[in-house]
């Protein structure tokens, strides 16, 4: 499969070290990498601009925040026409407890990946929210019973 960016191999390094610490210095970073902190810092800011570094965030620990129920959701629609398909997409960003969710191919048409405090929480949003939701035809919900692997989402090897 083709790149769709012209990378190099310290553009590599720099993203493997900022998806590894987000927080890390230009000067450390600049340091791992092996250039020093001027082109380091362009380059860094090129990937940006360039959408390939989308931003960075704080990774929270959801159960220490009392989010302890972790369940992703397949949901299958009525109709799959572009604007029954954008609606639904649409619908899930005001959703708070979905947490990401992708358009998929198959019996489903959409994957939630949820995060709610508790099963009550949980079972609400899916019978009032979810099932209730216009075009929805089908919902098949997978509660998780624990994280075994929480890697950054692109591989760099």
């Amino acid at each position: 499969m083709p790149l769709k960016a012209d990378l190099d191999s310290i553009d590599w390094k720099i993203l493997r070290e900022l998806q590894r610490e987000g927080r890390i210095t230009n000067v450390e970073l600049s340091s791992r990498v092996g250039i020093s902190a001027p082109p380091c810092l362009r380059r860094v800011r090129r990937l940006e601009e360039a959408g390939i570094i989308r931003g960075y965030r704080a990774l929270l620990n959801a159960p220490a925040l009392g989010l302890d129920v972790v369940a992703f959701c397949l949901i299958g629609l009525h109709h799959q026409s572009e604007a029954e398909l954008k609606a639904f997409a649409d619908r899930t960003r005001n959703w708070p407890i979905v947490r990401a969710a992708w358009m998929v191919s198959g019996e489903s048409d959409f994957l939630l990946h949820c995060v709610a405090s508790d099963l009550a929480t949980f079972q609400t949003f899916v019978i009032e929210e979810l099932t209730s939701s216009p075009n929805v035809d089908t919902v098949r919900t997978a509660l998780t019973i624990r994280q075994v692997k929480d890697e950054g989402v692109v591989a760099i090897g």
